[in-house]
């Protein structure tokens, strides 16, 4: 009997490989940085063939730090950063191109002149997003418009197009040698090609961009008892079922089990992510926010979700180590930022490629405002934290207005839940309690849960709320007067970020 599930988490800046047993305690882990391409500026990419390989060198190494094989695996999940678009070849296995990150701006034009030609409403209409360099199919586009040879290939059939979890399945079940080129409704949701309530690709869509049928990958449930493929033989991972596949933000959905209508989740990252369960019919947002599947598990019906997606918060705090080296590591922040009291009015608005949730200006950069020479380091890391905080509250009060559900409390989870200033942070900045898990990586967890769900290792969701245990809760500690005076002049920070770049090519 097998006593374990494994995920792969292959994330923005990492790929990590996790083992959970059936409390969804973590048994072990290892994990993988890869390397930021940023040719130029607002462009950011990712070499496929490296996040392939160190995907397979956390595998291995995984399994043998734990002294497990694959029978002691139930089944094996996947989850993924989600719009980050890779092009292949089927035969050869050679990305035609570096993968185009969610975060990078260059399709600014094409997403402008959807808007322009009136299909920005067809396209939110059917599939619950706006026009946005954000999503895969303007960044497919480009890749179909600029890649030499690319597009003749597509229409043959040779050329394959993916999210990544599309790469890193296709591969782990033989590549070239009949690999599964699938993906889920998760991650199908972020392309703006897929129709939100049919689950399937869309030709007036794939109109819209241009875009060849032929090298889209087949849509499959996020939870799938059929399974996604086979591993080859020579796998370490020969004879797992691998039968589960969300987008990062949908997997964490899973892994903070929220899974009744009105609850929600904030998970920080690279990026903050909250995701609204709304249930099996979409709410098309009046606010910013998206429409999106949060997942669909064997043949039951869809859930949908309302999210706030914010582009720069984890990575805000990189920025201080990597460019500004003000600190050396990414927890160095939270010191660094106890060295003072508070910000002294200096409010930094980390537009660095454009601004996402609520807002979606891509003209929008990156701004601190109020400064004076009496602010130090200290001041500029406790904004950076601040600003995540402030962020986070502007999807929030989004969200209130679409559902009408005021918040009681929030669930977080990632990286950045470990900084504890920036959580009472948090909780003062919205007024509820933050409330985080004793697993804080819940995106590798919700991939391991639709996994063992799809084999029985876990019966029900019911099975799965009982694993979820509080780890630490922040209550709020700002008296109201702080709370909106603060959030106000934060208001007035954004808007001064506005309108910077006249036009993207």
């Amino acid at each position: 009997m097998a006593d374990f599930v494994a995920a792969i988490d292959q994330g923005t800046s990492s790929s990590r490989f996790m083992v959970f047993d059936h409390g969804g305690n973590v048994v072990g882990m290892q994990q993988l940085e890869h390397a930021q391409i940023m040719p130029k500026a607002g462009w950011v990419e990712h070499n496929p063939v490296e996040i392939w390989e160190r995907t397979r060198s956390v595998i291995a190494t995984g399994l043998n730090s734990t002294n497990l094989n694959a029978s002691d695996l139930a089944a094996l999940g996947i989850t993924n950063q989600r719009e980050t678009t890779v092009v292949w070849n089927r035969r050869t296995a050679r990305p035609y191109y570096n993968a185009i990150v969610w975060q990078d701006t260059r399709t600014d034009r094409i997403a402008n002149e959807l808007i322009a030609s009136g299909k920005g409403e067809t396209i939110q209409r059917k599939t619950g997003l706006i026009p946005s360099p954000y999503f895969a199919g303007g960044k497919l586009k480009w890749l179909l418009d600029n890649v030499q040879g690319l597009r003749e290939d597509a229409e043959k059939g040779d050329a394959l197009f993916g999210t990544i979890d599309t790469w890193v399945l296709w591969n782990l079940t033989g590549g070239p040698r009949g690999g599964a080129h699938v993906t889920d409704v998760t991650n199908a949701s972020r392309t703006m090609l897929m129709d939100l309530r049919t689950l399937a690709w869309d030709d007036e869509l794939l109109g819209f961009l241009d875009v060849p049928r032929r090298m889209l990958p087949e849509i499959r449930p996020s939870s799938d008892p059929e399974g996604y493929g086979t591993h080859p033989e020579a796998s370490p991972l020969a004879g797992v079922p691998l039968t589960g596949d969300l987008g990062d933000q949908q997997a964490a959905t899973v892994g903070q089990v929220c899974f009744d209508v009105g609850e929600a989740k904030n998970t920080y990252g690279t990026g903050n992510f909250m995701l609204l369960n709304t249930g099996t019919e979409p709410v098309v947002s009046e606010h910013g926010l998206l429409t999106t599947v949060a997942y669909k598990f064997g043949d039951q019906p869809a859930v949908y979700a309302l999210e706030g997606s914010i582009a720069v918060t984890g990575s805000a705090v990189q920025w201080l180590r990597d460019q500004l080296h003000i600190i050396k590591a990414a927890p160095d922040s939270e010191a660094l930022a106890r060295s003072v009291e508070d910000t002294a009015g200096m409010y930094f608005v980390p537009a660095f490629s454009g601004l996402f949730a609520p807002y979606w200006r891509s003209d929008a950069r990156g701004a601190m405002v109020g400064m004076a020479r009496f602010h130090n380091s200290g001041h500029v890391a406790r904004a950076t934290l601040e600003a995540i905080c402030y962020q986070s509250r502007d999807v929030i009060e989004a969200m209130a207005q679409d559902s009408g559900v005021e918040l009681s409390v929030l669930k977080v989870d990632g990286g950045v839940t470990a900084n504890e200033l920036c959580m009472q942070t948090q909780a003062d900045v919205l007024g509820v309690p933050v409330s985080r898990p004793t697993v804080a990586e819940t995106t590798a967890l919700g991939a391991a849960y639709a996994a063992g769900l799809a084999t029985g290792f876990w019966r029900d969701t019911d099975e799965l709320r009982a694993n979820w245990n509080e780890s630490k809760r922040w209550q709020p500690q700002w008296v109201e007067q702080k709370r909106e005076k603060g959030y106000a002049d934060w208001k007035r920070a954004v808007e001064r970020t506005l309108g910077w770049i006249e036009s993207e090519d």
